[in-house]
């Protein structure tokens, strides 16, 4: 699906996760550094967000509903 905003086009895609994948969130601003964490809960039963991620760079997990800046990386299995 591609949603159209006023000067703006970006395609949403379905974001699907299980538990092992990883979540990297590149930075949208200067100062700040891309994130990576393993996904060790997901919500819902289709992957569908939000999950809940352990962050390599701190060992805590949070409750993230990842954004456009966000991309999956699925374990292999």
């Amino acid at each position: 699906m591609v949603k159209v905003h006023p000067g703006r086009h970006y395609e949403e895609i379905d974001m699907k996760a299980t538990v092992g994948d990883r979540l990297i969130v590149e930075s949208t601003r200067g100062s700040s550094t891309r994130r990576e964490g393993f996904i060790v809960e997901v919500a819902h039963p289709d992957g569908t967000p939000p999950y809940v991620v352990r962050w390599l760079d701190s060992e805590r997990e949070t409750l993230v509903f990842p954004g456009p800046d966000a991309r999956l990386v699925h374990a292999t299995r």
